[in-house]
């Protein structure tokens, strides 16, 4: 099968270049080799030179048509990446996500193409904060913690039921999320990937072409870029311990995130592009597990034999949610996925990772620098 990984050149599209070939495919790889994961604008070492390299811009609709000619499928995962960073640079997520994936739709509704199937890669900031369960009320959706909450540093969210004019208040249990749980986006970039899942699976239902969307976790492993403060938190972890700097960790510490090695987003790809049953649907990329932020940075203090204390900053981010794992029932169910790597596994390879690239280490803090510059960190 050929094979066309849009953003082939970054870090899950690496990893999944590499397992194609060995998988027998011929790939070819589409990438503009963006500054925000290329600083210096060349072709990564370690992306494998036995796929065919095409560097375009989805935004040049007549560069993309060439590159899509004669491919039978495609891993759309391509795109501006950064939670925090997309709050200011609004207009450039709305471009680099939107109108690449117009432009791929575009050629795919109105262009003979050989196309047979599509991976989109999606992102769990769609859901927003999380799924709970109050002990009185049942499932609860709340919304993102108050101004008020935390400038009282009321960390975890409450049930916000009406009880005759109060809230109940009670304390919220996290659960984790399935595919059904209400969507609320709350950055401009978790907004393009809302936007990026309705328009495929729209436009592959309506043209019979199959579309399966992939909703990643919190990945980590190697050839990770530091422009991500969250997706990225193992590795700007792991470079500041090497420095000998006590991590960054907001609120106390005590958020939970799903951290999904990037070999288990790689068996997830796989699985959507061989198996019919991930036709038109959306699943959740993850572990099933939680992960406090606290627990990784000591875990790779351990690794990494720092000594010093891991304190919390009490500080906030705007936009953070508290809680949110995946439930993963579904694509074990339809795709036989099935997590390998499950945290504290594979995080040596983070720390091996970012020992290679210290130069960029620097910059893993910038992200929030800029936040903070402008109000967004309280």
């Amino acid at each position: 099968m050929q094979v066309l990984v849009i953003g082939g050149a970054g870090f899950v599209g690496s990893h999944t270049v590499d397992a194609l070939l060995q998988q027998g495919h011929t790939v070819r790889v589409a990438d503009n080799l963006d500054a925000q994961v290329h600083p210096t604008g060349e072709l990564p070492e370690y992306l494998n030179r036995a796929a065919e390299f095409v560097r375009m811009d989805l935004r040049d609709i007549e560069a993309l048509r060439k590159t899509m000619a004669g491919v039978d499928a495609v891993f759309f995962l391509a795109g501006a990446v950064g939670v925090g960073d997309s709050m200011y640079r609004i207009r450039h997520y709305a471009e680099a996500n939107l109108m690449g994936a117009a432009n791929f739709l575009e050629i795919l509704a109105n262009d003979r193409h050989s196309i047979q199937k599509v991976v989109l890669s999606s992102s769990v900031t769609v859901y927003g904060e999380g799924k709970y369960q109050c002990a009185r009320h049942g499932v609860a959706f709340p919304a993102l913690r108050s101004a008020e909450q935390i400038a009282a540093r009321q960390w975890d969210p409450v049930c916000a039921v009406d009880q005759g004019g109060r809230k109940c208040g009670q304390p919220l249990e996290a659960l984790p999320m399935d595919e059904e749980k209400p969507l609320a986006p709350q950055s401009v970039y978790a907004i393009t990937k809302q936007s990026q899942e309705q328009m495929f699976l729209t436009v592959g239902r309506t043209y019979d072409v199959p579309v399966a969307v992939l909703r990643y976790f919190n990945i980590f492993g190697t050839r990770q870029a530091l422009s991500n403060p969250y997706t990225g938190v193992a590795k700007i972890f792991a470079t500041s311990l090497a420095r000998g700097e006590a991590p960054i960790l907001y609120e106390d510490g005590l958020q939970s995130r799903d951290f999904v090695h990037v070999r288990d987003v790689v068996q997830a790809n796989l699985l959507a592009l061989e198996k019919s049953e991930a036709n038109h649907e959306i699943f959740n990329v993850g572990t099933g597990r939680p992960t406090s932020v606290m627990e990784v940075a000591a875990a790779l203090a351990k690794i990494q034999n720092f000594r010093g204390d891991l304190k919390s900053s009490s500080r906030c981010r705007a936009g953070d949610v508290r809680h949110c794992f995946a439930d993963i029932s579904k694509i074990r169910k339809r795709l036989g996925y099935e997590p390998r790597s499950v945290f504290p596994l594979g995080l040596e390879d983070v720390v091996e990772w970012s020992a290679t690239s210290k130069s960029e280490s620097a910059k893993s803090q910038e992200p929030d620098s800029e936040m903070n510059r402008r109000g967004l960190i309280s």
